[in-house]
C-alpha cells in the first residue's frame, strides 16, 4: 500500500527534523521539502516553526514558500500549523508588531497575561472545546508539551478547539476548515502527541 505523502516546509529556521521523523514514525512517507512542486503534490501539508514570529515570516518569504501555504490551504488538503507555525497562520503577533503574517485565521497571537512564568514549559492538559477527528482516540482531555510565551486570539471564537488553563484559560488549537493548528509540540508529546500525527495522516489518506 502507498504511504501517505507529507510535506513539511523547510523554510531554513529552527529544527524542523522532529516533525518529519516523528509523522514518519506514525506510518507517513514525510519529506522535508522547500520545493514548492513537492508541497503541491503531497496528500497534506506541515508548517512547524520555532523561534520569533518575524524571524519566521521573513524566513518564510524568503524562501519563497508562502504562495505554497497558501495553495496548500486553498486545495482544501489537510494542513496543520505547528508551534510558531501556528502563530504564523493569524494575522499579527504582539511578539512583533511590525511583521505580518498569513492571515489564515483572523486574529492575533497575544502575550501569555502577567502572573505567570513565560514561557510556560510544561506538560499541560488540553481542555477540547469542540470535537476534532484531531482528537480521536486521545482519551479525554489528553496531556501535551508546550513551549511557548504566546497564544492565538482568533476573531471568530469558533476557530478555537482546545485551551488549556495557565494563569487563565489559553487558546492552544484551532480549526478553520481544512487548517488545524496547535501551540504545543505533538512530536514531543508522547503517546497523546504521536497520536494525533497519526489522525492528521489518516485524515490525509
Amino acid at each position: 500500500m502507498t504511504r501517505t505523502r507529507i510535506a513539511v516546509l523547510d523554510y531554513g529556521i529552527g529544527n524542523l527534523r522532529s516533525a518529519q521523523k516523528a509523522l514518519e514514525h506514525v506510518g507517513a512517507d514525510a519529506v522535508l521539502t522547500d520545493d514548492p512542486e513537492v508541497a503541491s503534490t503531497a496528500d497534506a501539508v506541515v508548517l512547524p516553526g520555532v523561534g520569533a514570529f518575524g524571524a519566521c515570516m521573513d524566513a518564510l518569504r524568503s524562501s519563497g514558500l508562502e504562495p505554497a501555504v497558501r495553495d496548500a490551504v486553498a486545495s482544501g488538503r489537510p494542513f496543520i500549523g505547528i508551534c510558531v507555525g501556528m502563530q504564523m497562520l493569524f494575522d499579527s503577533s504582539e511578539e512583533d508588531p511590525s511583521a505580518t503574517g498569513l492571515g489564515i485565521i483572523p486574529g492575533r497571537v497575544r502575550f501569555i497575561p502577567e502572573g505567570v512564568t513565560r514561557p510556560q514549559m510544561q506538560w499541560n492538559r488540553l481542555h477540547v472545546t469542540v470535537p476534532d477527528p484531531m482528537f480521536a482516540g486521545l482519551g479525554e482531555d489528553p496531556w501535551m508539551y508546550f513551549v511557548h510565551s504566546l497564544h492565538g486570539v482568533p476573531d471568530d471564537p469558533a476557530d478555537v478547539v482546545a485551551t488549556v488553563r495557565y494563569g487563565g484559560d489559553l487558546n492552544v488549537a484551532f480549526r478553520r476548515a481544512n487548517v488545524f493548528a496547535v501551540q504545543f509540540h505533538p512530536e514531543k508529546s508522547a503517546a497523546a502527541g504521536l497520536g494525533m500525527l497519526a489522525n492528521f495522516v489518516g485524515t490525509a489518506r
